[in-house]
């Protein structure tokens, strides 16, 4: 889902004061300031989110009961487990979100969150509100009520018991949970042993959680995702601190432990009307995830630095909010006089066009102005008002 986003970028300058993409290995001194201008991007990263959107997307667009039937043969097949885009979107957050927090005060990472999500969020959610209000929803039912619409701009519609707008807007309770309990650790500035404390603790909260009877403690801890989240920042951690810090790689090797064992209870979660699922498929996929990520840490994959993969990058977000509901409803509008590749193609096509309209003239000055709004500081009171001199 976070879908994971990056900070700003201008050319080749990072906008704002996140910090680099560290060489692996470098001291703690030597490592570029977090407020230095030119910074190195990795821009893997961004293709793999739009690899990722794009995935999940194709789940979506090629399911049997969409069609009546398997319309796209092998991409039918792709399209069955491409779900796990999902997983592959988690373990990038992780990584981003730690890389974007370091060096930064509390109050900077709890904006750079919101103006990072929120702007084409609200927008996605009034496009889905309008669709759905229109046409009603894909498979049959009614459009949303005002109650709805209103709690899903709150963006944690999940735990407030209301119903999503698009049902791929689970992933952002998830990816909210992480937020707010890596704040905990931000808040006093992170190095490299709170933060793999802070793992450390999670994974054992993890663990807990199922057996303990404690709502709460289930509900932050995320037992189900979080291996991948905890993978994630142990991966930029590798990045940033070298490859030879072995309780990283020790914490990593049981987080893909963990992992397995739940994907027991998400690929049930994912199996359709009987349409069984191979666990042995799935841990392939997530363990290709976890080597193509060890490939960035590693620094393996730096000459994919291809420019347009910051634009990929930036519209996959506004792509996975966009895709489920309204792409679906083209499809069931359509199906019965387009051809099946021809609607799949274009469908596709028209998703990726409107999330990039969305990012270039709706996120990008939306996010600007609200950033601007966020960062203002109230006036000084009259009476401390500086006093001409005699």
């Amino acid at each position: 889902m976070s879908l994971q986003p990056f900070p700003r970028l201008t050319g080749d300058r990072w906008v704002g004061d996140t910090p680099p993409a560290v060489a692996p290995g470098l001291p703690e001194q030597s490592r570029p300031h977090p407020g230095s201008a030119v910074r190195p991007r990795l821009r893997v990263l961004d293709g793999l989110r739009i690899l990722a959107a794009v995935l999940v997307l194709v789940h979506h667009y090629t399911r049997r009961e969409l069609w009546g039937g398997d319309a796209f043969g092998w991409l039918t097949m792709v399209g069955r487990y491409s779900w796990m885009g999902v997983e592959l979107f988690f373990m990038i957050s992780g990584f981003v979100i730690c890389m974007s927090a370091w060096g930064r005060p509390l109050g900077g990472y709890l904006r750079s969150r919101i103006i990072r999500l929120a702007p084409a969020y609200w927008f996605c959610v009034l496009v889905t509100m309008g669709v759905l209000l229109a046409t009603g929803k894909p498979f049959g039912g009614h459009g949303p009520g005002l109650s709805q619409i209103l709690t899903n701009l709150t963006m944690v519609q999940t735990p407030l018991g209301s119903q999503p707008l698009d049902p791929s807007y689970w992933t952002l309770w998830s990816e909210v949970r992480f937020y707010l309990i890596f704040a905990v650790v931000a808040w006093s500035g992170l190095t490299y042993r709170k933060v793999m404390n802070f793992c450390w603790i999670w994974t054992v909260a993890s663990l807990l959680a199922p057996g303990s009877g404690l709502p709460v403690l289930d509900v932050l801890a995320n037992p189900d995702y979080s291996p991948l989240f905890i993978s994630g920042v142990c991966f930029y951690l590798i990045r940033r601190e070298g490859p030879r810090v072995g309780e990283t790689w020790a914490l990593l090797a049981f987080s893909w432990l963990l992992m397995q064992r739940w994907l027991n209870d998400i690929v049930q979660w994912n199996t359709v009307k009987g349409d069984r699922l191979s666990w042995e498929m799935c841990l392939a996929v997530i363990t290709l995830c976890y080597v193509v990520m060890a490939a960035v840490a590693l620094g393996w994959l730096d000459r994919i630095d291809w420019r347009w993969l910051s634009t990929a990058g930036a519209v996959s977000y506004p792509l996975y909010l966009l895709h489920q509901q309204i792409g679906v409803t083209l499809l069931r509008e359509w199906h019965d006089d387009v051809e099946p590749w021809t609607l799949l193609t274009a469908s596709m096509v028209v998703m990726l066009l409107a999330a990039w309209l969305i990012q270039r003239f709706v996120e990008r000055p939306l996010a600007g102005r609200l950033k601007r709004f966020l960062e203002r500081r109230p006036a000084a009171p009259r009476g401390e008002a500086a006093r001409e001199p005699a």
